[in-house]
């Protein structure tokens, strides 16, 4: 009797420890197991800092999972999608990448894919005088200005023939990381067809200048119109004056107005 009762405890124990180990992997596996939320999805941002102008390359990105409300319309859910194109701007570490701030497949040359529609590249040579003493980088705007020497021989005239202008590239390169000044031998910048037709006649007829502006400044300073001055009137004023009249062998002095 005691042998049973004792055989039926260490069952009784084997099945209840059994259980336990059962119910305890369980729990580790749920535990191991990471939860599927279907508030997020996975969103493309950069894993470094990439510059403008950079072909991208799996390295460049990594997945992350953001709540689904927060993420934009525009982003990548995954980096296959981004192989063989460029960036159109500076992008930070971490920073969600946006279809906004990326170009189309690369067709060709990392340039040609990097011009908006409708616009075109035309390269103008410089020095460092008119490099802006290297200081252009791609990315920047400037104004070009236009010297016109006289036809006549007079004083030459300088207007800004071009406002806001993006450059694309300096000498060879459309991106870069550093901000040291550089002489360069060519400028590229992005025109539309009627201010690249107006900038290579300007070439023709004189000299260019190229000049820096700030990044954020939008707002156009308002140009004061010199007066011209006006032309005096003339005003006739009535005068008379004397004239002699000689009939035979007299003379007759009548006044007459003028």
């Amino acid at each position: 009797m005691v042998k049973r009762r004792t055989v039926a405890l260490l069952c009784f124990s084997m099945i209840l420890a059994a259980g336990a180990v059962w119910i305890a992997n369980n729990w580790l596996n749920m535990k191991d197991t990471p939860r599927q939320d279907v508030n997020l999805v996975n969103v493309v941002v950069a894993a470094m800092d990439i510059p403008y102008g950079q072909k991208f390359d799996k390295q460049h990105f990594e997945i992350v999972r953001l709540p689904r409300d927060a993420v934009p319309e525009t982003v990548f859910s995954d980096s296959l999608e981004l192989e063989g194109q460029v960036t159109l701007v500076d992008l930070l570490e971490g920073e969600v990448v946006r279809k906004e701030r990326v170009s189309e497949k690369l067709v060709g040359a990392t340039l040609a894919s990097m011009i908006s529609l409708n616009m075109r590249a035309v390269t103008v040579r410089v020095d460092d005088v008119i490099g802006v003493a290297g200081f252009l980088l791609p990315g920047n705007y400037v104004d070009v200005l236009a010297t016109r020497n006289s036809r006549s021989g007079g004083r030459a005239t300088t207007d800004t023939i071009l406002k806001k202008i993006k450059v694309l590239a300096v000498d060879q390169i459309a991106g870069t990381k550093k901000n040291d000044p550089v002489v360069v031998r060519a400028v590229t910048l992005e025109l539309s067809p009627k201010q690249a037709e107006l900038i290579v006649r300007a070439k023709e007829e004189g000299r260019l200048q190229l000049a820096l502006r700030n990044p954020v400044e939008d707002l156009e300073q308002p140009v004061v119109a010199k007066a011209k001055p006006r032309k005096a009137k003339r005003k006739y004023v009535p005068t008379s004056t004397s004239v002699t009249i000689i009939r035979g062998t007299k003379a007759e002095t009548v006044k007459v107005k003028l």
